[in-house]
């Protein structure tokens, strides 16, 4: 049997969403910037997406803007931001994810903004008394924290964050790529700039994601060519995406109380069946407090086997990774954990869970597990 526990890299995609995307991809195949009948359908595909998006997020349907996805949405709030809103600090932490810590370590090399990293506590949440220390500065600054880690799950108060950027000034920008449909957001009343996310990670279609920008906000497009996207964003509209980004978040929203409680369950299931099987098993974050659900970053102990064990449950059908799938590839560890200076010895594994899991399959992992390190002497 093979298990799937990789689902804050991507999840599976939903058959009602499946159903939505090949109704339009036979019916609609207009484009939706033509004026004639067909043009005109596919046009009205969009924007009842954009209305249902915009409806389960209390704001205005004008503030959406879909886009490829949760990189290009965060690279368009933070780059846009210093062009067009005079932006010269950006304050945010060292483990943001690539699409932001990238965009601004290009920002501050090309000489355009100056940035600020937050200091972290020590089992790695946001030091809000530090992120106030550094709010205190008569330039124009946008703060970047993403709402919840997607490697060890740690999650921040969007509405504590909020409140300090308002109190001195800033923008502020949270990427929401992990939490979005996993939580209600109500935007109307989240004092926030921008907002981005990505279908696939609520079992939604890759390739399609949106950024919120708040009305009081005006910036200009990043991707030049064309009016789509109310002349936000040049480039014929992903149709099949947008369509399935809103049928999944239709789908989650409907489910998310019971998907809350199961998700939830299987992860302190999986927490309290590694104490017991393995020793000195530890856990990356805040695994027991204040945490996003459906990721667990495991820390196990350093044998023989460390670098294999990725490897080794692949072998046996279980799919987890070591960090975000996004670094899939790189040689380099995980910048997450090393900032938080763990000790890279110790294998790290990202065991993320969602609707469609089981505690049996939970049983399997850990059984397996148990059984590789009881090859290396170490039992409970």
């Amino acid at each position: 049997m093979s298990i799937y526990l990789d689902n804050a890299a991507t999840t599976q995609i939903d058959p009602e969403v499946i159903a939505a995307i090949c109704k339009v991809m036979e019916e609609t195949y207009g484009n939706p910037s033509s004026v004639h009948g067909f043009g005109r359908k596919a046009r009205a595909e969009i924007e009842r997406a954009r209305r249902t998006v915009s409806s389960l997020l209390k704001v205005s349907p004008a503030e959406i803007f879909f886009t490829s996805g949760g990189t290009e949405a965060d690279n368009m709030a933070i780059l846009c931001s210093i062009r067009d809103l005079g932006v010269k600090h950006i304050i945010t932490s060292k483990i943001e994810h690539h699409a932001v810590l990238h965009s601004v370590e290009v920002a501050e090399a090309t000489g355009d903004v100056k940035v600020s990293y937050v200091k972290l506590t020590d089992n790695g949440h946001i030091d809000l008394e530090h992120l106030e220390q550094l709010l205190q500065t008569k330039e124009k600054t946008l703060v970047s924290l993403m709402h919840a880690n997607n490697e060890i799950g740690n999650l921040i108060d969007l509405k504590k964050v909020s409140a300090l950027c308002r109190a001195n000034g800033a923008y502020f920008h949270s990427d929401t790529v992990q939490t979005m449909c996993h939580y209600e957001f109500n935007l109307s009343e989240l004092d926030i700039d921008f907002v981005t996310a990505s279908a696939h990670k609520f079992h939604g279609p890759k390739g399609i994601g949106f950024l919120y920008i708040n009305s009081n906000i005006r910036i200009k497009p990043m991707i030049h060519g064309g009016a789509q996207e109310r002349n936000m964003r040049g480039g014929t509209e992903n149709i099949y995406g947008i369509v399935g980004l809103a049928k999944a978040m239709e789908v989650a929203h409907r489910e998310m109380d019971e998907h809350h409680q199961h998700v939830q369950g299987l992860k302190t299931y999986m927490i309290g069946k590694l104490k017991a099987a393995i020793p000195d098993v530890r856990f990356n974050g805040d695994a027991e407090g204040d945490s996003l659900y459906t990721v667990l970053n495991v820390c196990f102990p350093d044998t023989p086997i460390s670098e294999m064990l990725l490897f080794n449950l692949d072998i046996m059908g279980i799919s987890a990774s070591g960090g975000s799938a996004c670094s899939s590839g790189s040689n380099v560890g995980s910048h997450v954990l090393a900032e938080l200076d763990r000790d890279m010895k110790r294998p790290a594994i990202r065991f993320s869970f969602s609707k469609y899991n089981t505690k049996a399959e939970i049983d399997q992992t850990v059984e397996q597990l148990t059984q590789l390190f009881a090859k290396q002497g170490l039992t409970v």
